[in-house]
């Protein structure tokens, strides 16, 4: 399967990014507006961006702007899995994480983002087909859905492709 830019560690998805330092504006106080210590991260294949600004380090700015990037690239980019052939299964992490049918990861784990967007592409794979994404990332359908819904652009996005496909929206 092809690697999701999300799933690169954060030395190989920076190379492919434009890293910018800006002032934000906002609440700081007096040397908020002294300092570049608002993040952009911008990648450069897809144009998905992730930004920070809250802090008044960069470096804890840069950290979560990373973090958003990887989240917008799972809802933005989307890669090829093997439908066609069932040999083809989820990823080592993935099949790591299912323990006795359901998922375990929470939104703040560093594999959120990566679990996220394996788990819309195999969505989108299915064309949309909830229960049989499910039944081959070894979730229960129930499961899944609960999963997506850990982001509520996830599920806004999959439920308006539902529908896109000519399927009803879920619960």
């Amino acid at each position: 399967m092809p690697i999701h830019p999300a799933s690169l560690s954060d030395a190989e998805l920076l190379a492919s990014c434009i890293v910018e330092r800006t002032k934000r504006g906002g609440p700081g106080g007096q040397h908020r507006n002294k300092t570049e210590s608002a993040i952009v991260v911008t990648h450069q294949d897809s144009g998905v961006s992730g930004q920070a600004s809250e802090r008044r380090s960069q470096h804890d700015n840069r950290a979560v702007a990373i973090t958003r990037l990887r989240l917008n690239l799972a809802l933005a980019v989307r890669t090829e899995v093997g439908v066609s052939d069932p040999s083809v299964l989820p990823s080592e992490l993935w099949r790591g994480r299912i323990r006795g049918g359901k998922l375990s990861v929470s939104t703040g784990h560093e594999d959120f983002p990566v679990l996220l967007a394996e788990a819309i592409d195999w969505v989108a794979a299915f064309d949309y087909d909830l229960p049989a994404a499910a039944k081959r990332l070894g979730l229960s359908t129930s499961q899944l859905i609960k999963f997506l819904k850990c982001s509520p652009e996830a599920w806004q996005m999959i439920q308006s492709q539902r529908v896109k496909h000519g399927l009803p929206r879920l619960k």
